[in-house]
């Protein structure tokens, strides 16, 4: 069979649909850092609507900083690829030509440094999870991590050259599940450039933006399964399908440095304050989506829509959203938070999306305390459902899953393994404590102590 790409894709059937542009007239406009099956499934697929739509010059070029997996996936296939949107009625197919090639950073870093530098260059967007924004247990930059070919160091060098070369400045806009995600990356970087270059470092605070953002979309692992049957419907082998559902959202702050895709027409959202509609992904889906994968794990389920199922777990997930992290949320106007932990149960049970429960407990240590520490912290009542999950947690960092769904997988599990070598009560101090390394403002009280020591006894 052949391989999808640009000399295949006239063979593709109708039902495939497919980029309503020339993709050999468009020019790079964006670069990507952190071009994993999200990206495709989100930034991407809003970017290919709107050159669709009429505008010109949005061609994405994606950054691996380590992993050559996504450049073997789409380089062979002239950046294209499929999306499929699975929801209980069926299965939709197109075909996203927004991204135009890949690059190994960590290969060739001259390239991504003089791609930065292009004068068609406007808009930089990452998708690197928390980890790869190289922050301190305390939240500041880690200078170690960041200075181990980090983004900062790409940026550093691309935003220098554009500095001597007279060029304006970038947006800067981070698509990661971080709390006020452009105010972080925009310190960061500033602390970054503060040690390594003062005078670049106010270039970019007077030339370059941090809009934040808030992302939204459910996007599984695709598996050999998910590929063979894109395969059979499409007659063609696509290495970098992707897999979704049809619910997609994408907030935006209204700062940009110069020009960008219109993608307010496509469906994007464009606000001057991004942080009530972040907050509530945050500490609604996003701590939901936590509690379902470690309670669900603990159960054996494998997937989300058979944790949200269990009658068991059911419960608490609705208790977790309505009772106890929807009161913290300051709701903007207009934004119903009730239909919208509503519509995050419904989509929790698409038996259509097989979204696997390991796949969200990776990492946990960066994301708890967005999801769950934070509605800890302002909360003005008890929160029993999510100390449940946050036991939960603490014994899959414990190693209590790890029979049945292989090690933890987080970047800080040699830390929480060393924790636990103490018991649970120097666990708990080590992980949650002032300091510790989970590095919430949130701590427990004695009685929520004593309520997790007896669910890890």
């Amino acid at each position: 069979m052949n391989r999808l790409s640009s000399a295949t894709r006239a063979a593709l059937p109708a039902s495939v649909l497919q980029p309503g542009y020339d993709r050999a007239e468009q020019a790079i406009g964006i670069v990507h850092f952190g071009i994993g099956a999200f990206h495709r499934a989100h930034q991407a697929w809003y970017t290919d609507r709107a050159m669709t739509n009429g505008d010109a010059d949005w061609g994405i070029l994606g950054i691996s900083l380590r992993s050559d997996s996504v450049a073997r996936q789409l380089n062979p296939q002239d950046g294209l690829y499929t999306l499929t949107e699975c929801s209980a009625a069926g299965q939709a197919t197109q075909v996203i030509g927004a991204v135009q090639r890949v690059l190994v950073a960590s290969e060739d870093p001259q390239a991504v440094i003089a791609a930065l530098a292009e004068p068609e260059m406007h808009v930089v967007t990452f998708t690197v999870t928390e980890k790869g924004y190289c922050r301190a247990a305390n939240g500041s930059l880690d200078p170690v991590l960041a200075a181990d070919a980090s983004i900062y160091y790409f940026l550093e060098h691309g935003l220098r050259r554009r500095m001597d070369a007279r060029l304006p400045g970038l947006t800067l806009l981070s698509c990661d599940n971080l709390s006020h995600n452009g105010r972080q990356l925009e310190q960061l970087m500033s602390d970054y450039l503060a040690r390594v270059d003062p005078q670049l470092a106010a270039w970019v605070a007077q030339h370059c933006t941090f809009p934040c953002s808030m992302v939204d979309r459910i996007v599984p692992a695709t598996t050999g399964e998910d590929r063979t049957d894109v395969a059979q419907l499409t007659g063609l082998e696509d290495d970098g399908a992707v897999m979704t559902e049809p619910f997609s959202q994408w907030v935006i702050e209204d700062r940009f440095a110069g020009p960008r895709p219109t993608w307010e027409r496509v469906g994007a959202d464009i606000v001057a304050d991004v942080a009530p509609y972040e907050t509530a992904k945050l500490r609604l889906l996003n701590g939901a989506h936590s509690a379902l994968a470690y309670l669900g794990l603990e159960r054996e389920h494998s997937f989300v829509h058979e944790a949200i199922a269990d009658p068991a777990i059911r419960p608490l997930v609705e208790q977790l959203m309505r009772r106890e992290a929807l009161p913290t949320i300051p709701a903007a106007p207009g934004q119903d938070l009730d239909a919208y932990a509503d519509s995050l149960l419904d989509r929790f049970a698409n038996p259509a999306l097989n979204h696997r429960l390991i796949q969200i407990a990776m990492d946990g240590s960066q994301k708890i305390p967005q999801r769950w520490l934070d509605t800890l912290a302002e909360s003005k009542a008890p929160c029993p459902a999510i100390l449940t999950a946050l036991a939960a947690w603490l014994r899959h960092t414990r190693g209590d899953n790890c029979e049945r769904w292989g090690a933890v997988d987080d970047p800080k599990a040699a830390a929480l393994a060393n924790a636990w070598a103490g018991g649970a009560v120097g666990a708990l101090a080590a992980i949650l404590g002032t300091g510790g390394l989970v590095g919430s403002s949130w701590e427990p009280s004695g009685s929520e102590q004593q309520q997790l020591l007896a669910a890890l006894a």
